[in-house]
């Protein structure tokens, strides 16, 4: 990459707290520090474990402005939605409280269809249809927040099982949109049967951004609902999510959580984080997110020409095809020949100060994320990279 492409795409996003110049992880006197909780680099990327993402300073000060106020949540919760739908180009939209109480919602909503008593009656299901349908390839440790509804899941994977596993108990067909090249039955498929059948479908896209058209893509697509992450791509605030779709679903959706009363009592969205999120989804519809990416290419770059210098280290860049889509860098090694696991070294970064967290991905392979690296934390990370495989 040329210098002058890298200093445009730098002076191109500066201010973004998580591309920007930041305080260093290990400086003293922060909230943090004050706690006995060490802060930390993060090159795993927008996970939840770390925090998700940094808020951008127009989020942080929406939620600072809302927390001043009173307002009716109900009337919030409806505004808000609509206003993100619009942004986003859906029919409707709610704020939840994370992708996993999306699922959740979804869930509920796909057996209740908004009927007041059946969504009081919840988690009993007498009299309603039960059933969530999912691939076994879809299987990801995300169930228990459908099997909470009272749901019971049918594990599939063949068409011809599907066909035999949906009938009249059948309320909602659970796709995992990042697992579809593991699955038999694809996304045009899957959504073909449950329109064919009349049975609810659902997407968890949770960190499918970006690129910002997959925010209205999946409906586009013909799901009736989707669920993103608030915390994640969008930045907003870590313990909100977006469920999309269909209106008529989602405005049972609404009364399906906090204020009101029922299974979803305490999965609470506050004002500030309703704010929050529709002030990280404005700013999402319109930012470059060409000039962020260039950025996070030239940060890999760095990385790249530091460790591939450290003899029988190989550093490429991934950039993974579906879900947290951005520039990653990838080194490897024959953990014989160099006389060091990726084990040892993932657990020496993390030893060190300021701690480094990286993706442990595979026998003699880290995989580092610069997506939520602040200032020249990248640098940081290339250098204990360096002095850790080289001096093996």
């Amino acid at each position: 990459m040329k210098r002058r492409s890298v200093l445009q795409a730098v002076a191109a996003v500066a201010g973004a707290p998580s591309l920007g110049a930041s305080a260093s992880p290990g400086g003293k006197g922060t909230v943090y520090t004050r706690l006995g909780v060490k802060p930390l680099i993060n090159g795993m990327g927008t996970v939840t474990i770390l925090g998700g993402s940094v808020m951008p300073p127009e989020v942080v000060r929406a939620m600072e402005e809302a927390s001043r106020h009173f307002v009716y949540l109900p009337d919030l919760q409806a505004k808000a939605g609509a206003r993100i739908a619009e942004l986003v180009g859906v029919p409707a939209a709610m704020v939840t409280s994370g992708a996993a109480s999306a699922i959740t919602v979804a869930t509920a909503a796909a057996m209740t269809k908004g009927d007041p008593k059946k969504i009081a009656q919840l988690p009993d299901t007498t009299g309603l249809p039960l059933d969530v349908v999912q691939q076994k390839s879809h299987r990801s440790g995300y169930e228990a927040q459908m099997l909470l509804t009272g749901a019971r899941v049918v594990t599939v994977e063949t068409r011809e099982e599907l066909d035999r596993a949906i009938g009249e108990r059948t309320a909602m067909m659970f796709f995992l949109n990042w697992a579809e090249p593991k699955g038999q039955i694809k996304r045009d498929e899957w959504v073909r049967v449950a329109r064919e059948r009349g049975v609810v479908s659902f997407t968890d896209a949770a960190a499918d951004v970006p690129p910002r058209e997959h925010l209205s893509q999946y409906v586009r697509e013909g799901f009736d609902l989707v669920a993103f992450s608030g915390g994640k791509g969008l930045r907003g605030p870590q313990c909100s999510g977006l469920l999309l779709g269909r209106k008529d679903l989602i405005d049972g959706a609404r009364t399906l959580v906090s204020p009101h009363g029922g299974i979803g009592r305490g999965m609470k969205v506050g004002k500030e984080e309703i704010v929050g999120l529709v002030a990280a989804v404005e700013r999402y519809m319109t930012v470059d997110l060409e000039a962020e990416r260039r950025v996070l290419e030239a940060k890999v770059d760095h990385l790249k020409d530091v460790l591939g210098k450290v003899k029988g280290v190989a550093a490429l860049t991934h950039v993974p095809e579906i879900a947290n889509h951005v520039p990653h860098l990838q080194a490897s090694w024959d953990e014989t020949a160099l006389g060091i696991t990726a084990k040892q070294a993932h657990e020496r970064l993390q030893g060190g100060d300021p701690p480094v967290y990286v993706l442990l991905t595979g026998p003699g392979t880290l995989t580092v994320s610069v997506w939520m690296m602040q200032g020249d934390e990248h640098r940081i990370v290339a250098r204990r990279l360096r002095e850790i495989l080289a001096g093996a």
